[in-house]
């Protein structure tokens, strides 16, 4: 009988231990007094958006599934087809359910991911389009410079953004927020082997334009082409020796000179936009 308290009392201590080895509550979170149920940190797959314009972006995409909108201040205005209401709480209970530190400017969705895009998808619309125009990143594994990268890619109409599947992160709020809505307009199509889809896009008749510091070959000389990928490596080791033999040219940004000191100057999303630019120059007017 007392083994039994003993193996009980144990019991209890283990549970208190497991329940106090857990992130804490925040009072507002456990209120019952709003008649609303504590919103989940996370839920599954679904992650948190969180920003004025990556919620909006949200909003607006019908492929995009919303299962929580939340606001501390004015809602953002959504369409009568959103099938969810904004639930106003207060900004203790915002900062509880989003990493410290994020901005949210008072906005938050909880969503399900987009339908996944393959390199086969992006193919097929560019056979639609006058112009195409894809990036690539080898090795580019921060949140924030992809997020970067799509909001240019989008500002040039580019189709899609290609990353590795096993060296590039999940989309995540925080790259929702750099990208500042280009998550919903512009897939990020992940694979298996960089080398062997930018052969499956050449074989598709698109250029492939890869940015490297040491060529004594100016972006500006990029023949014109309606098809182009641009492809960019990780800063600092910047492309991979077989991805650099896969692109039909290797090209700088700026003179010779400085090229290698301008490129190494600009972190990896500068120097997308620098390049998309100048691609997109060069691409014939329709």
């Amino acid at each position: 009988m007392s083994g039994s308290r003993r193996r009980k009392s144990s019991a209890s201590r283990g549970r208190q231990r497991r329940e106090s080895d857990r992130a804490p509550h925040r009072a507002s979170d456990l209120r019952g007094d709003r008649g609303r149920k504590p919103l989940p940190r996370h839920a599954g797959s679904h992650i948190w958006l969180y920003g004025n314009h990556a919620v909006a972006a949200a909003l607006e995409n019908p492929l995009r599934t919303i299962h929580r909108l939340v606001h501390t201040g004015d809602p953002i205005e959504a369409s009568p087809c959103t099938p969810v209401q904004s639930e106003r709480i207060d900004r203790e209970e915002m900062e509880a359910l989003l990493p410290p530190g994020a901005v949210h400017q008072g906005h938050a969705a909880l969503v399900a991911p987009l339908p996944i895009v393959a390199i086969e998808d992006l193919i097929a619309e560019a056979g639609t389009s006058a112009n195409a125009l894809i990036v690539v990143l080898d090795q580019v594994n921060d949140p924030q410079n992809i997020g970067a990268i799509l909001r240019s890619a989008a500002v040039f109409g580019a189709l899609g953004v290609i990353v590795q599947d096993r060296h590039a992160p999940e989309v995540t709020g925080s790259m929702a927020k750099a990208a500042s809505g280009a998550v919903e307009r512009v897939p990020l199509v992940r694979v298996t082997n960089i080398v062997r889809s930018l052969e499956t896009l050449k074989d598709a008749g698109f250029w492939t334009t890869g940015l490297d510091s040491e060529t004594d070959i100016s972006i500006e000389q990029t023949p014109a082409n309606n098809r182009n990928i641009l492809v960019l490596g990780a800063e600092g080791p910047g492309l991979r020796r077989l991805t650099r033999d896969a692109c039909d040219l290797l090209v700088r940004i700026g003179e010779r000179q400085t090229g290698e000191r301008l490129l190494n100057s600009l972190n990896v999303s500068n120097a997308a936009a620098v390049a998309l630019y100048a691609l997109s120059s060069r691409q014939p007017k329709t």
